[in-house]
């Protein structure tokens, strides 16, 4: 069996990676401009580069005739993902990221399912928009928002009037602000016979809007936040048909949880699953889309991830006796995601203490 993956950065590595030894073979779309380092997946398949306005069909060929086509990310070309589905299985389909590449219309969805997130609006007054919602309020682009690019959290009405007199704010997602206590992530699995299977929530922390380092299973949850939140994902996943990896961040206000973003992907908080699962999520995502039984997704050691940004060479001094290191290949650039680290221990103090002493040798 052969995969096409749409993107050529660290997540599609790791999907390969993952999917090697079951025997697949891989091929990797370049999005010419966007994918522009290729290093990550160089000697791991096929690359075909692509371009607007390029034949999908001679595309579809320089690919191998994959049997399945799957992505990395979903700021991707929909035309391109909507012609290949012609040609072969997407998965997920070109409709389920459709609904997550566009923040409106996936806070249009949770809404139609009835899964509770921040009260927004969709206006291109900002006046009107803060006399709904109130401040502070965070302002999203609709696509494109990754690691805290491309929003803004609006405190006052200084800024308000600030901002509106230099952006145009017609195409952009308002948000209420959440006073979360923390905040979370939920990576599910489905098959293509529905099956579908869910790792613990993760708690995250983040730094200017980039994830810096995970924890699963998340700290003081009870049974009843975890089963609110693989029910949310439950509604999610069948109402879309969705087969793959999904993940869902979250927010905890006291007893209650909020979904605040989609991914149609595999994800960046669920790097720990390489060693803290029986079945990573990068193996469970191939399994998905190539139609395989799905692996368990059961917790083996209480796991930790710690992001590697703008780090110039492997940082073989932060690494424990029970710790593995993820280097991606990539160019280093500031604040950009060169690797990472995943730790085990027997218990959280063990664990953070590992993860406090890893960042020593880093920042």
């Amino acid at each position: 069996m052969r995969i096409g993956i749409i993107g050529c950065g660290q997540l599609a590595r790791m999907i390969a990676l993952a999917g090697l030894p079951l025997g697949i073979k891989f091929s990797f779309v370049a999005d010419s401009g966007v994918d522009t380092d290729l290093s990550c997946v160089e000697g791991l398949g096929i690359i075909a580069p692509w371009q607007p306005g390029q034949s999908i069909e001679t595309l579809y060929q320089a690919l191998g005739k994959p049997d399945v086509i799957t992505v990395e990310k979903e700021q991707v070309d929909l035309h391109l993902v909507q012609q290949l589905e012609t040609y072969c299985t997407v998965r997920p389909s070109a409709a389920s990221i459709t609904q997550c590449k566009s923040r409106i219309k996936e806070k249009q969805l949770l809404a139609k399912l009835d899964i509770p997130c921040a009260p927004f609006t969709y206006q291109v007054d900002l006046a009107q928009s803060a006399a709904t919602l109130g401040l502070p309020m965070v302002i999203k682009s609709l696509d494109e928002g990754y690691d805290g690019k491309n929003q803004w959290v609006v405190h006052d009405n200084d800024s308000l009037n600030t901002l509106a007199a230099s952006e145009n704010f017609g195409d952009h997602l308002i948000e209420q602000w959440i006073p979360f206590d923390k905040e979370v992530s939920l990576i599910g699995t489905r098959g293509h016979d529905g099956d579908i299977h869910f790792y613990p929530l993760t708690e995250n922390v983040h730094r200017k809007g980039i994830l810096i380092r995970s924890t699963a299973p998340a700290k003081h949850i009870s049974p009843k936040m975890e089963a609110a939140a693989q029910d949310y994902m439950r509604r999610l996943l069948e109402a879309e048909d969705y087969v793959g990896v999904l993940a869902m961040e979250l927010f905890v206000v006291g007893d209650q949880l909020l979904v605040n973003e989609l991914a149609p992907r595999v994800h960046n908080s669920g790097h720990w699953t390489q060693m803290g699962a029986t079945t990573c999520q990068f193996e469970n995502h191939i399994r998905a889309v190539a139609g395989l039984p799905l692996g368990a997704t059961t917790l083996t050691s209480k796991t930790g991830m710690l992001n590697l940004l703008g780090v110039a060479v492997p940082p073989m001094k932060a690494l424990s006796s029970s710790s593995s290191l993820h280097w991606y290949n990539k160019e280093s650039k500031p604040n950009r995601k060169l690797g990472h680290i995943n730790f085990t221990a027997a218990d959280y103090v063990s664990l953070d203490q590992q993860m406090d002493l890893a960042e020593t040798h880093l920042y």
